[in-house]
């Protein structure tokens, strides 16, 4: 072993200037490179994925600079592959002991360099700059079997021992490298490192993180375990210059900690941590925020001191909300309705307008989207999914520096015009939209929301949408987004994590620089500390928000234990201690397998497969692609099962006839797989008349359609915030001759066939008005213009206009003919017979708990699915579900008023007629409900008992009951 090493003293002293005093840094804004503030997603070559945007390369490459998160530096031509080898981290030091790299260094040698004022450079003859110089020997054995858990995709990696004998913690705050060479001493070669393996072997913490609030004192509490020296300067206000003092915080065994006084509160502080950076191999000074922030000044400049547990932040009532909650007796009761915060009530005039667009608008008794809500409620709806309402880019926390367009000029258009997104378009990035899938921070609301961004009052105004929500009958649900973030790099204003311990919050790839798939900066949550921020910040929200549920965001680039683990630890809260029901907590997401996580390549994601078992719900796209047609990726006029595949054609070549029965036979198995919840176990018969386990029906890539094992595993949507609407994909997929009310028919279809599924039914906002963003295709920053609600019910918002052309003007010559067609506008009297059907349909699946079985063998016992195999009417779904009868040996009894339910989804352009003998001789009836439906059509439906045969309108959801006898 070859070793030269600089005493641990210097390895840790504070930076110094020119005359070596210590640096009193009084300006806590370092210089900052705005990031870009646009939502941008995007997903390649995985047909279960949403479309939310595919960018180009060259918007790519923005959105990355900005953040510096590709490689930090144009190598000059010429300089030699040495020479630029540090700006790469190909090797991984996995453990205290460990260090992994992708090298056959034969009869050669190995040597680990440290420089803690990061003077390493490369040059043919080795690493220069060093401060420390250390002998690596490679282990013959391997990696051993829990480094190949944790990190799996290099488990082809060979094994170097680090020596027992240093000091490692103190290494690590320096700039690394490991190089190779021949026995003759001449370089092979050299690359930095990545640390997440040792981090979390030697500095993994369980203990408080964040700003603690004490009787006496308030301590500041950060996980910097890299860092060479940490302060925080406080603010008395949030656009002081000077803070009224800084203050050195003193690290033990890697998290830094300083106490002050009680005055704090209210306060500002922002953190100046001194660390190497690997994107752009120096010593940085990086100014950020505190990752547990509960507080924030505008647009995140500050965190504020906040204690949460405040009197003055709680609404009247607020520490007995779990008693006033909505009761929920099982997870399959639950409905959930997708909404956005600025949609709900930006374009509602009811409201005043300081309240639009806001947290507070909610709190109003009798605005008409409130009332809109209350029907929904009474209705059926349980819980409220509130698109991401957490600190995120792209939107101004100040509402005096928006733009906007003159609503009065885009009314004048024509609704085929390219005028209104290219006025949409000029302000798209200074108004006051967007998604908001751009993490800044997780643990603070969004600022845009609130009446002030400043202060507490973004906390105090959320807590008051929760309460109101809760007193509508409606849980409330949040987007969380942490499978990435907006900002990486010392110097970005939105980097948070990635200032504090550089290359360790993101994952990255064998070449060290982060990966993207996600979109931008992924998150690594099979790191300990990562999982340990998620999990925190989950406790968080359910106890200091009362929050009711979670939806994941691309979950599947969560690992599978973190999100089992967060499931645990929110069903472990209980309203004696924690103010909350933690087991009324219900937790989904999107389990999309893709990136560099895809087929567990980082240990077992969170994708639809895996989740098997767990009782965390995923968003199943097989029975939306199979009703609509196609994908979200494919050809836009591709019909599926709703839409008029084989049945009424809209010109696109689908293939011969034949290929078309075929497709519609096995778009209705997937449909039907879906109704039973997705259950992998299902029995049910296929088209071809072979019985069938639901993991044995396949998508046309051989994928299982099946992968749940209970029905709460099973989120069924037929659309989403992203994509079209429910009412534009129909509009475009459907013939062009199609009337408008043909139209409204579908839509509801559509609807009704996730309504009375088994499984939790998913509703996009406006998927009951027929809403429509005048066909754009992905509306994230597309304005309050094209996703405007209406909720007096007189426009659902078609033909305002083509759609933005950054995402839409391939299918511009789709569009135009169709916007510009008067006949395909709804009139207000579809508005509202869309949201009585919808609403029918959903007392419908509440009038009985066959609806909503909640176990897979209740559903295995009691739902069957007629009209199947060979001899099939096409285009026509049937399912029973059939109940016991007290004392009756059998199936037990569960609903006290119906014994027996038969519906029939018809799809066909035509009335059907279908006769069953399993169903003949029962005393059914059209259920109440659609008897009393202003819907007219609906009641021409009629059962023939001595024939079993149904009569049905067409395109029309009929159900039918028996009444048990009294």
């Amino acid at each position: 072993m070859s070793l030269v090493l600089a005493s641990p003293s210097s390895l840790l002293s504070p930076p110094t200037n020119s005359n070596g005093h210590h640096r009193q840094i009084l300006t806590p804004r370092c210089n900052t490179s705005p990031s870009s503030p646009i939502r941008r997603r995007y997903h390649l070559r995985n047909r279960s994925l949403p479309l939310r945007c595919i960018i180009s390369r060259r918007e790519f490459t923005r959105c990355c600079s900005s953040s510096s998160s590709s490689m930090p530096f144009v190598i000059p031509s010429g300089t030699s592959q040495l020479q630029e080898s540090l700006l790469y981290s190909r090797a991984y030091w996995v453990s205290e002991s460990i260090i992994a790299w992708n090298v056959d260094i034969g009869d050669g040698s190995c040597y680990l360099y440290a420089s803690k004022v990061a003077a390493l450079s490369v040059t043919d003859n080795g690493i220069q700059g060093e401060d420390v110089k250390i002998q690596l020997v490679e282990d013959i054995q391997g990696l051993p079997e829990n480094v190949i858990k944790k990190f799996p995709h290099i488990q082809e990696y060979r094994a170097f021992r680090v020596p027992s004998a240093l000091d490692i913690k103190s290494l690590l705050k320096c700039q690394l490298a490991v190089a190779t060479f021949t026995p003759f001493g001449n370089c092979i070669s050299a690359t930095g490192l990545q640390l997440p393996g040792v981090l979390d072997e030697l500095f993994s913490y369980d203990g408080p993180l964040g700003a603690i609030f004490s009787e006496e004192d308030i301590s500041l509490y950060l996980w910097a375990p890299t860092a060479q020296d940490v302060r925080a300067s406080i603010y008395r206000d949030q656009l002081d210059v000077n803070p009224v003092e800084i203050v050195s915080l003193e690290e033990i065994n890697g998290v830094w900690n300083t106490k002050g006084p009680r005055s704090w509160e209210g306060c500002y502080y922002v953190y100046e941590v001194t660390v190497y950076h690997p994107s752009t191999l120096k010593i940085e000074n990086c100014c950020a925020n505190d990752p547990y922030a509960r507080g924030l000044s505008s647009d995140g400049q500050r965190t504020l001191l906040v204690n949460l547990d405040c009197a003055t932040l709680k609404p009247e009532g607020w520490d007995n909300l779990a008693a006033e909650k909505p009761n929920i007796h099982s997870f399959s009761d639950i409905s959930i309705y997708e909404l956005h915060v600025r949609d709900f009530s930006s374009n509602d005039e009811t409201v005043p307008p300081e309240f639009r667009g806001s947290y507070l608008a909610f709190t109003l008794q009798d605005s008409a989207g409130v009332l809109h809500l209350k029907k929904l409620s009474n209705a059926g709806i349980t819980h409220i999914h509130l698109l991401p309402t957490f600190q995120f880019a792209g939107v101004d926390d100040q509402k005096e520096n928006w733009k906007s367009v003159d609503t009065k000029l885009l009314e004048n258009l024509p609704p085929d015009s390219v005028e209104q997104q290219s006025l949409i378009m000029v302000v798209q990035n200074d108004d006051g939209y967007n998604w908001g899938y751009n993490p800044v921070l997780w643990g603070v609301p969004k600022g845009s929301y609130a009446s002030n961004p400043d202060g507490p009052h973004r906390t105090f105004e959320f807590r008051k949408m929760v309460q109101a929500l809760n007193r509508l009958g409606l849980r409330v649900v949040l987007d969380v987004v942490y499978n990435h973030l907006h900002g990486s790099g010392p110097f970005d204003e939105n980097s948070v994590l990635d200032k504090i311990v550089p290359g360790y919050y993101l994952r990255r790839n064998s070449d060290g620089f982060i990966e993207h798939s996600t979109c931008i900066n992924n998150t690594a949550s099979e790191h300990y500390m990562v999982e340990h921020l998620i999990l925190d910040d989950l406790l968080s929200w359910a106890v200091n928000y009362k929050v009711d549920g979670f939806r994941f965001d691309l979950m599947g680039h969560i690992m599978k234990s973190t999100m089992v683990r967060a499931k645990s630890a929110l069903h472990k809260l209980s309203k004696e201690r924690d103010g909350v029901k933690g087991s009324s907590i219900y937790i989904y997401g999107e389990g999309w397998d893709f990136g560099e996580v895809a087929k567990n390549r980082r240990g077992i994601n969170a994708s639809q497969f895996n989740l098997c078992g767990t009782g965390i719900g995923s968003f199943n796209d097989r029975i939306r692609d199979a009703m609509l047609g196609g994908s979200p990726f494919g050809h836009p006029l591709q019909q599926g099962f709703v839409t008029g595949l084989l049945l009424q054609p809209n010109g696109h070549d689908h293939g011969t006839e034949n290929n078309q029965e075929v497709m519609l036979a096995v778009a209705k198995d997937h449909i039907q797989v879906a109704m039973a919840a997705n259950l992998r176990d299902f029995v049910l018969t296929n088209h071809k008349g072979k019985e069938v386990k639901g993991f044995e029906v396949l998508t046309h890539d051989g994928t299982p359609v099946a992968y749940a094992s209970c029905p709460t595993e099973c989120i069924n949507y037929v659309s989403a915030h992203d994509n079209e609407t429910l009412f534009d994909i129909v509009s475009l997929k459907t013939p062009k001759e199609l009337s408008v009310d043909e139209r409204c028919r579908i839509n509801h279809l559509a609807t009704s066939l996730i309504a009375l599924s088994q499984g939790i039914p998913f509703f996009h906002s406006g998927d009951e008005i027929l809403r429509s963003k005048s066909l754009d295709r992905d509306s994230y920053n597309s304005g309050d213009w094209f996703n405007r609600l209406d909720f007096t019910y007189s426009s659902n918002n078609w033909g305002v206009g083509l759609p933005p052309k950054e995402k839409n003007e391939k299918t511009w010559p789709l569009i135009k003919p169709r916007l510009a067609d008067p006949s395909f506008k709804p009139q207000s009297t579809h508005i509202l017979s869309a949201l009585e059907n919808f609403a029918d349909v959903l007392r419908i699946r509440y009038s009985s708990p066959l609806f909503r079985l909640q176990t897979a063998n209740a559903i295995q016992e009691r739902v069957r699915f007629h009209n199947t195999g060979i001899s099939w009417v096409p285009g026509v779904i049937v399912m029973s579900i059939e109940d016991g009868y007290q004392g009756v040996p059998g199936l037990s009894q569960l609903d006290p008023v119906y014994s027996y339910i038969v519906v029939i989804f018809n799809t066909c352009p035509t009335e059907v007629s279908f006769a069953s003998p399993a169903l003949r001789a029962r005393a059914l009836e059209l259920h109440p409900v659609q008897l009393m439906s202003a819907d007219d059509v609906v009641k021409g439906s009629s059962y023939i008992a001595s024939s079993g045969c149904f009569n049905v309108p067409p395109r029309t959801t009929s159900v039918f009951v028996e009444r048990r006898e009294t």
